[in-house]
């Protein structure tokens, strides 16, 4: 016998939405089960059957917004901590950068439940995304995604001369942080101090942890793409939103 699933669980697998979401759209009545509405929360559904979505739920979830922000220092991705602002108060009508071609009017309730897909560290710049869209969070941090993300990332080496080349071999597959093995990274050098990575995971301040590995300081890291979505020339502290013709 298959085993039943809780309906949330199989809507996020499905790619619908979020758990958080199809709890929402469950307890609205918005979602049926071979044609059945089920609005009872924590409700089990088993592989083969149908799930549906009413037009509200889907009505609402294309008014969800998601923003691409160059990230500068000194701002957190996600929450603020040891009195460092957030990055989506980085988000205000002034900040929009002026070549945003997206139809999409700011509203403040654009900044509810707005959350970094994927973070980077307060000291790391680049590309940052904050969504309200489930279905995108889960694409660039659930844990089996293989979207690439893509940094420069300016080095210092530690000894005389260079890394060597079995160092740089290392960075691109062989290392391992908190004792589990890294997945193959693409790592090469753009010029004399800078290195480009190519990740397909994210772990707490990776890079740099993987840069100390073989004898590299971190001078300057910055995020220039996530899977086809790239920073391109969005000014330092400015945002826009993600068209509706962009994919990750």
């Amino acid at each position: 016998m298959t085993e039943p699933l809780r309906l949330s669980k199989r809507m996020s697998e499905l790619g619908l939405c979020s758990r958080r979401e199809a709890d929402e759209w469950i307890a609205q009545g918005w979602v049926r089960v071979d044609g059945v509405v089920v609005s009872e929360l924590g409700s089990k559904v088993l592989p083969h059957q149908k799930i549906t979505v009413e037009r509200q739920a889907s009505a609402q979830q294309a008014k969800r917004v998601t923003v691409l922000i160059n990230k500068p220092m000194g701002f957190v991705s996600g929450q603020a901590e040891d009195g460092y602002k957030p990055a989506v108060t980085l988000i205000t009508p002034e900040a929009r950068w002026k070549e945003d071609k997206a139809p999409i009017q700011f509203h403040p309730s654009q900044l509810r439940s707005l959350v970094p897909a994927g973070r980077l560290d307060i000291d790391s710049v680049g590309l940052l995304v904050l969504t309200q869209d489930g279905r995108i969070a889960k694409q660039l941090i659930g844990e089996d995604t293989a979207i690439e993300k893509e940094y420069l990332v300016r080095v210092k080496y530690g000894k005389p001369g260079r890394l060597p080349d079995a160092d740089l071999r290392l960075l691109n597959h062989g290392l391992s942080l908190d004792g589990k093995k890294l997945l193959p990274a693409k790592v090469q050098w753009q010029n004399e101090d800078q290195l480009r990575f190519v990740l397909k995971e994210g772990k707490k301040r990776q890079i740099r942890r993987m840069c100390e590995a073989v004898g590299l300081k971190v001078l300057g890291l910055k995020r220039v793409r996530i899977g086809n979505v790239k920073l391109g020339d969005l000014p330092t502290g400015q945002w826009r939103y993600l068209r509706a013709d962009e994919r990750f």
